[in-house]
């Protein structure tokens, strides 16, 4: 499996709650932050559902 890291660069308030759940879910907690998960569909669709307020960088 091919690892990713995802980095928060936009803010999440004013997003609607399902936007704001899944940030939480992804472990994006504050702005600038990044975290690192395997590149699984499951992990691929929640970034798809945030892509306008994430970065993703394939490692």
């Amino acid at each position: 499996m091919t690892k990713i890291i995802v980095k928060q660069v936009r803010s999440k308030i004013n997003r609607p709650k399902d936007q704001k759940a899944t940030l939480l879910a992804l472990g994006l907690k504050k702005m600038n932050m990044e975290v690192t998960h395997k590149e699984t569909p499951q992990i691929l669709g929640m970034i798809k559902k945030v892509e306008h307020l994430v970065k993703v960088i394939k490692k």
